[in-house]
């Protein structure tokens, strides 16, 4: 199956303020109520919700270790979008042009 990068198209339609809160949202969908955070047994569960019902376990489990920065298991919120982020290499993209356009203005700014 072939993934689809979304990312940009809703960033384009919902700026970064509606990008946000809809993977806040998709975070909310996916995590474990009782923990408060993505896990493989929370992800493996909603996955049909994503149109990802065939993912094999070890493809969840590969998606669960990409994401986990400090180790713990899970994906907390922040992980969650900063791996949806990294899944997206045209948004990432985008953003590293909307720091160096943000960088070049401060630096041309009067002082």
């Amino acid at each position: 199956m072939a993934f689809q990068d979304m990312l940009p198209l809703m960033a384009d339609k919902l700026g970064g303020e509606g990008l946000i809160e809809e993977l806040c949202n998709g975070f909310r969908m996916l995590m474990d109520r009782n923990k408060g955070v993505i896990t493989f047994e929370s992800l493996k569960k909603n996955c049909a919700l994503l149109g990802l019902q065939d993912l094999g376990d070890d493809e969840v489990w590969s998606m669960i270790k990409e994401g986990d920065l400090d180790g713990d298991g899970g994906l907390d919120q922040m992980e969650f979008c900063v791996l949806m982020f990294r899944l997206s290499p045209e948004l990432m993209q985008e953003s590293e042009a909307w720091l160096q356009t943000a960088l070049q203005a401060s630096s041309q700014a009067p002082r």
